[in-house]
């Protein structure tokens, strides 16, 4: 069946996962649903401590058995232990058919690939993958399927009920006794803990895993003693120095600071751009690099940022500290300064339901001005992809992508033009994961082309000095320097899906034809 953005869905997919294919971005406005609810077990009286000394035993007294559901949050990022602790215990208790439901997966959990192969492991619930797990999904490796879906998504899915959660490992930098848990005071802060929040309200067993035992109350907590069973004590959760890996660090690219520089120079010539707009930036270098310029004509035109959203790094809590904007709204640290400066009274930690579940009463992504983000592959539809790599292998995650540029009233995406020798604009991406109708400017280094939809957009740059083309044309440039390039070829197998963040499907990923695993 073809979907909204031109995509043929399996109809064995669709019966397989009683899922409908996308039809739109509005489709769902005004749908009413009853939320689902967690087991809860009361505590009348205690000994006032959820202490339990190894995780083995912690996952006996949750009752771990095979096909059950687990969940990680991924705040630290490469840094993160926990995943490959918990799983490594569940594999040497012979449990089988585990379904993951992480909020992301990435390099550092390469060493749970062999219980993918051994069918430990058979599903696997994320915004997305990369690294030897990427890898693995795309070669067939993987029983089940892998569903990818934005962070607003993966607490729809939860929260409706359609994905629900048997236990819950929450990392916690500091946490009491009790279960009090925090994203700060301990050896390992990552800051907050928004993705884990809604683990915390819907999953049956909550287990926070902490290497910093303070005393009673770790007030205020992150997530409260009130949603968590169990408490283990480990040697470390996780490696704080490893958050600001891969995109996200700051870049000396010139290419990629020119094209920060055109994109602040169409921001601020949008009608968006005066007191009190608001803003969100990937982490990308470019779009790490568009704040940092962008703050400099704030600071000489004298306008002032309302909020900031979104995961946070230096730049943007430089403005909170420059008093450039009123106050930041965080749901992740991408480096150490924005995990120290979570510690400032006007940073306030929100869920990632407040920050982008598409099936609550509001959220933040809503009342976003802008948002500055970066993509894999767009096409000439507008259409994005994030996920899936030129060559067919899964290798990145949806996040906030298809939140973030279905609030915002203009959607920027920068994206060098070429990807090394592979052309990021093209005439239709291998995946789509974000729909080009949320998509409203796209921005390179040979040029931004504005979607056609957007012609009040078009009209505020008519008198503007920047080098605009169509999407069509950026297209063409990239093809004459590298040439069209061949379709990646897949077999027939579906491995994975890419979830619209109403739960629909948006595409789906094919097991690669012929594929190598890598080292």
């Amino acid at each position: 069946m073809v979907n909204a953005v031109g995509r043929d869905i399996p109809e064995d997919i669709l019966k397989a996962t009683g899922k409908e294919v996308f039809q739109g971005t509005h489709h769902f406005d005004g749908f009413e649903y009853k939320k689902d609810g967690p087991k809860t077990r009361c505590v009348i009286n205690s000994n006032g401590s959820k202490l339990v000394p190894t995780i083995r035993e912690v996952l006996e007294k949750c009752g771990i058995k095979d096909g059950m559901t687990i969940s990680f949050h991924h705040h630290f990022r490469e840094g993160d232990y926990v995943v490959n602790m918990v799983m490594e215990e569940i594999h040497k208790m012979g449990i089988k058919d585990i379904t993951i439901c992480a909020s992301s997966l990435g390099k550092a959990h390469d060493p749970i690939v062999p219980f993918i192969e051994d069918g430990t492991i058979t599903n696997i619930k994320s915004s997305g993958v990369r690294g030897k797990i990427g890898q693995a999904i795309s070669n067939g490796k993987l029983k089940g399927l892998a569903v990818m879906y934005s962070h607003g998504g993966r607490v729809r899915s939860i929260e409706t009920g359609e994905t629900h959660i048997d236990i819950a490992f929450v990392g916690s930098p500091s946490c009491d006794e009790y279960g009090n848990c925090r994203g700060i005071g301990g050896k390992s802060n990552c800051g907050v803990l928004s993705y884990a929040m809604v683990d915390g309200d819907y999953a049956d067993k909550v287990v926070a895993i902490t290497d910093t035992l303070v005393p009673f109350p770790n007030f205020p907590a992150h997530i409260s003693m009130t949603k968590v069973d169990y408490v283990v004590v480990v040697d470390e959760i996780g490696d704080p120095a490893k958050i600001a890996t891969g995109a996200a660090k700051p870049t000396k690219d010139m290419r990629k600071l020119m094209m920060a520089d055109y994109c602040t120079q169409f921001v601020v010539n949008t009608p968006y751009f005066k007191d009190g707009f608001s803003y969100q930036t990937g982490v990308g270098g470019a779009s790490i690099a568009s704040t940092i310029s962008l703050a400099k004509v704030m600071k000489e035109r004298g306008i002032r940022m309302r909020f900031g959203v979104g995961g946070l790094t230096k730049p943007m809590c430089d403005l909170l500290n420059n008093d450039q904007v009123d106050c930041l709204l965080d749901t992740q640290d991408f480096d150490l300064d924005a995990i120290e400066n979570v510690k400032q009274t006007r940073h306030f930690r929100i869920s990632a339901g407040e920050y982008a579940d598409p099936f609550n009463k509001g959220a933040v992504v809503n009342k976003l001005d802008f948002v500055i983000l970066a993509a894999l592959e767009v096409d000439v539809h507008f259409n994005c992809n994030v996920v899936v790599g030129s060559d067919g292998v899964i290798t990145g995650a949806q996040g906030g992508h298809p939140d973030t540029a279905a609030g915002a009233k203009c959607t920027i995406v920068i994206t060098p033009l070429l990807q090394g020798r592979i052309p990021a604009i093209c005439t239709d991406v291998t995946t789509v994961t974000t729909p080009g109708d949320t998509v409203d400017v796209v921005i390179t280094d040979y040029g931004i082309a504005i979607n056609p939809l957007r012609k009040d957009l078009i009209d505020a740059m008519k008198d503007v000095d920047l080098p605009f083309k169509s999407i069509e044309e950026l297209r063409d440039i990239a093809y004459s320097i590298t040439g069209e390039p061949e379709k990646v070829e897949f077999g027939d197998r579906v491995v994975g899906i890419i979830e619209a963040r109403d739960g629909t499907i948006m595409d789906v990923v094919r097991q690669t034809k012929d594929f190598e695993f890598k080292d």
